[in-house]
């Protein structure tokens, strides 16, 4: 007997066919049916935004610009969300497809392994950047002497293969078969098989693993870190003063990643209860019918928010006019001078320094 179920990462209905099972009847086609259409457009919009915004950070950060810590981090922000964003019109052919998938059973393995990879190089970037954040203000002294770019780019290398590690799972189970209501549709699924009893186990430790993995750790320590610098700043009224856009950028990157991903990881979690109750709620049915596509929609248009968030905060608009895209990227995320001042100084001038880096 084969046990199949999809995930909400390719907005399909859930779906287990086997020779004694029941298919999934979906009782609500017409919603479902103007919901992908929604998903079909913001799909198309985070795909164009996404790789011409992205593509452009990694071209002033990575070619234009002096290395700096902050560049580093900024780079591989952008690099996991081009990698995503530039997989979209994969995902954009398999709904407009009705869910047929006709790129064989690596490509479908890929395509989940980096939509899972852009979740988890994100969040834990953001973490490395909060936590660097935090040990600016707190400890400037010591970042001044051990914060260098070599040190980040191993951090971010670390993050990259922590991220590859948590989303290996689903180039193992991710797989292709034809669907149980039509074999000439070519469905991509997570292929748990054996029995009944491992497919429960492996799709709770799926789904509960990239829950609290993939966003409740990762943010109990980002809002940590910036409970702890608002308390600094509170305390230090020329610690605020001090600090720059790089602040206000980080934070409006961290409050949408926060409010794009949240209701991905809630429906995901609704979406595995229903499966796993002995019982259909009309309810529960009616929640993930709306709440899937609409979620993921809005996790997937995060990776195209990130340029423009990099853009318009932390400078006056008309400033911004002025500029050439190039000059405003680099205005984003340039360091102060005091960052990459290696010379002795002062306990009070190092303060000084590293707080304007906040």
């Amino acid at each position: 007997m084969e046990t199949t179920t999809t995930t909400s990462y390719n907005t399909s209905p859930t779906f287990v066919p086997d020779n004694n099972s029941i298919a999934f009847i979906d009782e609500h086609a017409e919603l479902r049916q103007s919901l992908n259409i929604m998903s079909l457009v913001i799909y198309c919009l985070a795909f164009v935004l996404g790789v011409l915004g992205n593509g452009m950070v990694i071209w002033v950060t990575g070619f234009k610009m002096k290395k700096t810590v902050n560049t580093v981090w900024f780079l591989n922000l952008a690099v996991a969300d081009f990698l995503f964003t530039a997989s979209l019109p994969l995902t954009v052919t398999y709904l407009a497809s009705d869910f047929h998938w006709p790129f064989g059973k690596f490509m479908c393995k890929l395509n989940s392994t980096l939509n899972s990879l852009n979740i988890f190089v994100s969040v834990y970037i953001l973490v490395v950047i909060s936590v660097d954040r935090c040990v600016s203000v707190v400890r400037p002294v010591w970042a001044q002497n051990h914060r260098n770019v070599r040190k980040a780019s191993f951090v971010s290398l670390g993050v990259w293969g922590l991220a590859l590690i948590l989303s290996s799972p689903y180039f193992v189970f991710r797989d292709t078969a034809p669907a149980y209501t039509n074999p000439d549709i070519i469905v991509c699924y997570n292929n748990f098989a054996l029995s009944d009893e491992l497919v429960v186990l492996r799709l709770k430790a799926m789904t509960i693993t990239r829950f609290l993995l993939g966003f409740v750790i990762p943010f109990t320590v980002i809002v940590s870190c910036y409970a702890v610098i608002i308390h600094r700043l509170r305390r230090n009224r020329t610690l605020a003063s001090q600090s720059t856009r790089a602040f206000k950028i980080i934070a409006a990157v961290i409050i949408t990643f926060f409010f794009c991903w949240a209701p991905f990881h809630i429906i995901a979690l609704i979406e595995m209860v229903h499966f796993l109750t002995f019982y259909q709620s009309l309810t529960l049915d009616y929640v993930i019918t709306i709440g899937i596509p609409i979620s993921t929609s809005l996790a997937f248009i995060n990776s195209a928010l990130n340029p423009l968030l990099y853009v318009f905060v932390g400078q006056d608009f008309r400033d911004k006019i002025r500029k050439s895209i190039t000059s405003m990227f680099e205005a984003a995320f340039q360091e102060d001078e005091s960052d990459t001042n290696t010379g002795n100084t002062s306990k009070t001038n190092d303060r000084s320094m590293h707080s304007s880096e906040v």
